[in-house]
């Protein structure tokens, strides 16, 4: 039974850091503050988030993966920011962390200096950690400039003290000890990021994760017990810190995870593979407590779940049309009647020429059926993806290429396969 006998707790080593490592430190894509309603949030919002290996999406089948790209509850938050409008979001994930190691990187960023990897962590496995370390003046730009900050951080100082309570190697009284050390350390490290942040930025809406703990309950009902009381004690210093500087004014929330795995711990995590991270599902699971600690709700269209090929959305709106979306060629196309209606823009049509005439605003353009050719405030634009007529029913639509007639409008578009849906915001 892999819960039993003096088994570690998965370290990331150097070659499953330098696997995740393509993906780079930092992904830019699209969230919303507070209410919770499609299209509420700033013109442009900024999501940063720092901490460990679950900030970074990890998962264990990356290590053997030629290109690993990460799914994890920071890109599910970007998809919960095109629900709302334009969002930046920056990864910086930082493997193999401990809170003291965020503690040193976060008071290096604030204080504009740089660190050796050794500086953040001594021995810290991410071989990013010299560019994160090189790079705290742009880290520091980030931050001051989010409207989101999400803290992932913990797992990685208490893991030595699960593997203990599993393997038996440790007496109650030796655990107490360690959990009471760990709690007083973690609420010192985890208070000085949080001080630190408000102080880099003030306005930002912050939102720490507490703890969950992933050893499920066949691993015995006396461990089990234990494990849970320890994640109380953390979610329970967490809470505190929050409550403690939202009372000085700061912008600080707690996303209650820990609570959501119990009793969930085998289907939320890898631990039947010997590693504690979330898999899929428990990174669904994260995104949701954070969005709701955010926007209030965790949005999904309706494509997600179900046979329709792709779902449009359109400041915050899915289009309902008889006309379905086409993909054609790696394109996206959609009756031009409805983009227009979505967009809140005009359209005419000129029979001689064959062409649309999309206009929003002092931007224009001119679709011309089959052409290769649009053009975009009078000038020409190649495109792959020519308009076509399309037959649905007994009725003869225009279709035209989302994407490009989108973004000559001006508008930002993404794309998240995971959803099978395309997001419009002005």
């Amino acid at each position: 039974m892999i819960l039993r006998g003096n088994r570690k707790w998965p370290v990331v080593s150097g070659m499953l850091a330098l696997m995740i490592m393509i993906a780079g430190t930092g992904t830019v894509s699209a969230a919303n503050e507070g209410t919770g309603q499609p299209g509420s949030q700033p013109a442009s919002y900024k999501i940063v988030a720092i901490g460990d290996s679950i900030t970074a999406g990890f998962e264990p089948a990356m290590v053997t993966q030629k290109d690993p790209k990460p799914y994890g509850y920071v890109d599910r938050l970007q998809e919960q920011g095109w629900f709302r409008g334009r969002t930046q979001t920056v990864n910086y994930g930082i493997l193999g962390l401990k809170t003291g190691g965020l503690k040193n990187y976060i008071r290096a960023i604030k204080e504009g200096r740089t660190l050796t990897p050794d500086e953040i962590q001594p021995a810290i496995v991410d071989p990013r950690a010299a560019s994160f370390g090189q790079g705290t003046a742009a880290a520091k730009s980030d931050l001051q400039t989010a409207n989101l900050i999400t803290v992932t951080i913990g797992g990685n100082d208490v893991a030595q003290v699960m593997e203990a309570a599993v393997s038996g190697s440790a007496s109650s009284d030796q655990l107490d000890t360690s959990v009471t050390k760990l709690l007083a350390d973690y609420k010192a490290n985890v208070g000085q990021v949080l001080d630190d942040l408000t102080g880099l930025n003030p306005n930002a809406q912050i939102v720490i994760a507490d703890q969950y703990q992933p050893v499920p309950k066949l691993a015995g009902a006396a461990v089990y017990d234990r494990l849970e009381k320890a994640a109380d004690a953390f979610t329970a210093s967490v809470d505190s810190l929050a409550a403690e500087l939202s009372a000085k004014g700061a912008k600080v929330k707690v996303a209650h995870i820990a609570k959501e795995f119990v009793g969930g711990e085998i289907s939320y995590t890898h631990i039947l593979e010997k590693d504690i991270h979330p898999n899929q599902f428990g990174y669904e699971v994260i995104a949701k407590v954070f969005a709701q600690a955010v926007w209030g709700d965790y949005l999904k269209p309706s494509a997600a779940d179900g046979d329709v090929p792709l779902t449009v959305i359109v400041k915050g709106r899915e289009i309902v049309t008889p006309y379905k979306p086409v993909v054609k060629n790696g394109q996206t196309f959609v009756a031009i009647k409805d983009i227009v209606n979505a967009l809140g823009a005009s359209s005419t049509w000129d029979n001689h020429s064959s062409s649309a005439t999309i206009s929003s605003g002092t931007r224009k353009v001119v679709i011309p059926v089959g052409s290769k050719t649009i053009k975009v405030n009078g000038q020409s634009v190649a495109t792959a993806a020519p308009s076509y007529l399309n037959k649905v029913g007994k009725e003869t639509k225009t279709y035209v290429p989302l994407a490009l007639i989108a973004q000559g409008l001006g508008m930002d578009v993404q794309y998240s396969p995971h959803l099978k849906a395309a997001f419009i915001n002005p």
